[in-house]
């Protein structure tokens, strides 16, 4: 039988999941039988056939009644601004994807439990890793789930595009110290234009006209899935005008010497081998939006990658913050179920 998962916010990240269901292999597996977002219909409906970075939807999009037609297909669509308030039992849903971004303590995540949903998985960090039962990472650390878990994180897109990278660096040279800044495409946080939107000063300027310097939990990410590296990473992140397509600026000091073109091997042949799928490798000249609707979840890009003093390297890792991201949360949707 086909995994019943209902989507919980259905913005960026959940249009993009949705979207990767029918995209990926795996969407034969995997069934939505229902999505709860306070958006009234007609804009649902209008914004999953037309997607301005990604495109046209591939398939027929309607409504029926209160009902996502979608090749046939009828999904219940629900408004509800609070765990409690949809059915989620009476649905019949697996697996509860949420999406919101709203919840992230353990006390708000089970309400949805409470509520109906047998397990659950968030598209984003649980505020502490006390808050989640896991913190998966497809190819890092899925295979620890034993089935047992209820709550459990796909931790973030940057997280999912750097720690494998980190990983390989770590085992083929040994990584004594790392340091990262994201170069992240804008999001819905950011105003058109400068306004009262954030608490935090920076966001409430204009995001299409400037970088703007923003805080990131991506650090205490890494340390998360890679424990021995605790308090030998910083991080810092920079949202830069361009709708999409993001990139990690990462610095690592490695325990041996180590060339560019001894690095860049073992990131290729990573790329064609045990990260493949995950992880995607080119020296070609590019610009960011070349990655635009990517399903890895990240690109080395060789072009750019430097060594000083033997030790201290630096590479470029692209990565399609939605649609990698997206793709990830499939698989380990389809993971974790095939543990029960």
């Amino acid at each position: 039988m086909p995994l019943r998962i209902a989507i919980n916010g259905y913005g960026r990240i959940g249009r993009c999941l949705f979207r990767a269901l029918f995209e990926s292999p795996l969407g034969e597996r995997i069934r939505v039988v229902a999505i709860n977002e306070p958006a009234d219909l007609d804009s649902i409906a209008y914004l999953t056939r037309f997607d301005s970075t990604h495109g046209r939807f591939p398939g027929r999009v309607g409504i029926a009644g209160a009902r996502l037609t979608v090749d046939g297909d009828e999904i219940p669509v629900t408004h509800e601004t609070a765990p409690e308030g949809v059915a989620w039992r009476e649905l019949g849903v697996d697996l509860l994807i949420e999406c919101s971004g709203r919840y992230a303590y353990r006390h708000e995540l089970e309400r949805f439990l409470a509520a109906g949903c047998p397990r659950l998985l968030l598209s984003h960090p649980g505020h502490s890793a006390a808050d989640v039962d896991r913190t998966a990472v497809m190819g890092i650390n899925h295979e620890q789930l034993d089935g047992r878990e209820r709550i459990v994180s796909a931790a973030s897109c940057t997280t999912n595009a750097i720690v494998p990278v980190l990983t390989l660096l770590d085992a083929a040279f040994g990584v004594e110290h790392a340091s990262m800044t994201t170069l992240h495409s804008v999001m819905n946080d950011q105003p058109l234009i400068d306004g009262y939107h954030h608490a935090d000063l920076r966001r409430t300027r204009s995001a299409m006209q400037s970088m703007i310097p923003v805080a990131t939990g991506l650090a205490r990410g890494v340390e998360r899935l890679m424990p021995a590296l605790a308090g030998r990473v910083q991080a810092k992140a920079i949202r830069v005008p361009v709708l999409n397509v993001s990139a990690i600026d990462l610095t690592v000091t490695l325990h041996r010497d180590a060339g560019a073109a001894e690095i860049n091997a073992c990131m290729a042949s990573a790329a064609n081998g045990a990260f493949a799928g995950l992880l995607a490798y080119s020296d070609e000249p590019h610009a960011s939006v070349d990655f635009n609707h990517s399903p890895q979840s990240a690109i080395i890009d060789g072009s750019q990658t430097r060594v000083a003093g033997q030790r201290q390297a630096n590479l470029l890792v692209w990565f399609d913050n939605e649609w990698g991201f997206a793709n990830r949360m499939v698989e380990l949707a389809a993971h974790w179920q095939s543990r029960l």
